[in-house]
């Protein structure tokens, strides 16, 4: 079934699998699995091109048992809505029982066999096979993306019609199970879009405002109706991982009226999408929430969806276009900075006007700028109108306003740490004005939180958190923070959700919680930073291997975005969810850019590169 050549050394009749590229039909020919108990590969797909169409080829009367799972396994790999073909190589029992969309397993190749004999059930109307590999990872039934490893190991058991003679699959594993080439080229991923249910996006004048617009990726099928996929996917609520801190302004029970119709844009790219009696009732304010919870989800996909109309009961709730979706709420990857910052010459903040091409950057206003204290790291809040910086010895935290004028005073946080690695990480503010930074003291690790960047550090509890944070990056969300953390010498990108609870009118705890591993193969991170609403863009290497930057999501799975170019020397790394702007690395004592499709260029001299976040 997966891609992968390498030794396959298949033997055998070919069997023949169509193809379909850019109206093209193809034949490809596929070598069946041998009769022999050894490991083989099955390789299903003749090149790995999202616009290639896998149309599956029925079972033929004189079918072996291999053939008949071999051509199980390469339907797997089309693109039919409810894998028709597919469940023609099953039993007419296990074609009721089996449930596809239960999950799908992916695996480093093709999916290897195992000719089992031994087995009491193997006699001339019976026959055993193990499907065999290497795990990679799991999707599961909410379509949510998390890595795996270890062997694949699942029987497969086939038995021989009586009338026919025919053989047939009568035991399987529930799901699918593909390599990742496969994979990749069948399935795409998609961010959902859900509010904060905790936090709210502020104003420049720092007022409470719109509900911050939440990314939940999700992998639906791409030649299979993404459109609707997506759609059915957002209606049925955030998956479990996110659940906690997010809310969906559909209401429980919404579901599309017409379940076998395709939601199509029509020549406008408007989208009509008929609801349920659920949804009759709702207010304007809601159901605008609920369009633009579409139209975000949606804005990536082919074709375009500029608009979108909710009906119920025959009659239009409301409709709501692209640019009045920015209205409703707000998303990191719509609000773009008006700098970019660093730390340049006498170790005080300077700054340049974000995407421009600039290299004499400017001294911002007020005492982090005139260099009042030397400064080792900063962090510039989302409104811009303040910061937060490290001194050069790593031990004290200041916080100041970036107006002409304002003074700095005593640092709000100090660490008691011996030495500058292990004192204070740089800082990062989320959506919400509050401040982010962990202190590295062997003694007392902390993460810690400074309501509006002053008063009494409060303790983030961390429960399942094993290793020491390195790193600190909320996102602009609000309700997801990225930590760099070190154990035995590992340092690992940890992705959680904070969790926020307490009275009314009394300090309220924050948790993170959740946290797992985007990044399982990467031996050493050194950097990250926030690429997107569910993307970050990470600096490490693997086992054995040099350094390297490219793109994570939150998920774990490696997006479809083009690799950054190679960069030396890389100690800081600097991008905005706004996929506009050109990363920004500090290398070799410089600071540089990579604006889209040109190579790294360089800007000044400098340190510490930072968007506001």
């Amino acid at each position: 079934m997966g891609a992968d050549r390498e030794g396959s050394g298949r033997r055998g009749p070919a069997r023949a699998v169509t193809y379909a590229v850019c109206g093209v039909v193809l034949l490809a020919g596929c070598a069946s699995m041998p009769d022999s108990g050894d490991l083989r590969g099955v390789e299903s797909t003749p090149r790995q091109d999202p616009q290639v169409r896998v149309f599956a080829m029925p079972p033929r009367e004189d079918d072996s048992p291999t053939e008949i799972v071999q051509g199980f396994l390469e339907a797997l790999t089309s693109n039919e809505p409810q894998y028709e073909t597919a469940r023609k190589y099953l039993t007419g029992e296990a074609a009721k029982t089996w449930r596809p969309e239960r999950s799908t397993t992916v695996l480093t190749g093709g999916p290897g066999t195992e000719s089992d004999h031994s087995g009491s059930r193997d006699d001339a109307d019976g026959y055993s096979v193990t499907l065999t590999g290497t795990r990679v990872a799991t999707v599961d039934a909410e379509q949510s993306y998390a890595p795996a490893d270890g062997q694949y190991r699942e029987p497969v058991h086939l038995t021989r019609d009586n009338k026919s003679g025919q053989w047939r699959i009568d035991v399987l594993p529930q799901g699918v199970i593909m390599g990742r080439s496969d994979f990749q080229r069948t399935y795409m991923s998609v961010n959902k879009y859900y509010f904060a249910s905790n936090t709210a996006a502020t104003t420049p004048a720092g007022t409470s405002a719109q509900p911050a617009a939440v990314a939940d990726p999700v992998y639906v099928r791409r030649l299979v109706d993404p459109v609707t996929q997506v759609v059915r996917s957002l209606i049925s609520g955030p998956t479990r991982r996110l659940g906690p801190v997010v809310r969906s302004s559909f209401p429980p029970g919404t579901a599309l009226a017409k379940t076998g119709d395709s939601l199509t844009p029509d020549e406008h790219n408007k989208l009509v999408v008929p609801l349920n009696d659920r949804v009759a009732r709702v207010g304007s304010e809601k159901c605008d929430e609920m369009a633009a919870q579409l139209l975000f989800s949606l804005q990536n996909l082919t074709p375009v969806v500029d608009e979108v109309e909710l009906r119920s009961g025959g009659r239009q709730l409301c409709s709501l276009t692209e640019d009045r979706a920015e209205a409703v709420a707000t998303r990191g990857s719509a609000q773009r900075p008006d700098y970019l910052y660093f730390i340049g010459g006498e170790n005080r903040l300077v700054r340049i006007a974000a995407g421009s091409n600039g290299t004499r950057p400017d001294r911002v206003p007020g005492a982090l700028g005139e260099g009042v204290v030397g400064l080792r790291s900063v962090a510039v809040s989302r409104d811009e109108h303040s910061a937060a910086a490290i001194g050069l010895d790593n031990k004290a935290l200041y916080v100041g306003s970036l107006v002409s004028g304002g003074s700095l005073g005593d640092p709000v946080l100090v660490s008691k740490g011996k030495t500058e690695e292990n004192r204070l990480t740089p800082p990062s503010w989320d959506a919400q004005g509050d401040l982010w930074i962990a202190d590295r003291d062997p003694a007392d690790s902390r993460l810690l939180l400074l309501k509006e960047g002053k008063g009494e550090p409060v303790e983030v509890r961390t429960p399942g958190l094993d290793g020491r944070v390195q790193a600190v990056r909320v996102a602009a969300d609000g309700v997801r923070i990225a930590l760099i953390v070190e154990k035995d010498g590992k340092r690992s990108l940890l992705i959680g959700r904070i969790e926020r609870d307490g009275e009314a009118g009394e300090p309220s705890a924050v948790t993170v919680l959740g946290l797992r591993s985007a990044t399982p193969e990467l031996e050493e991170v050194t950097a990250m930073s926030w690429a997107g609403d569910s993307r970050l863009v990470v600096v490490g290497r693997e086992r054995g291997g040099v350094q390297q930057i490219g793109y994570v999501q939150v998920d774990g799975s490696t997006p479809e975005a083009s690799v950054p170019a190679a960069l030396t020397g890389v100690k800081e790394i600097a991008a905005t969810e706004d996929e506009r702007l050109p990363l920004v690395a500090y290398s070799e004592n410089l600071i540089v850019r990579l604006p889209s499709g040109l190579q790294w260029q360089k800007v000044t001299e400098g340190t510490a590169p930072v968007y506001p976040g």
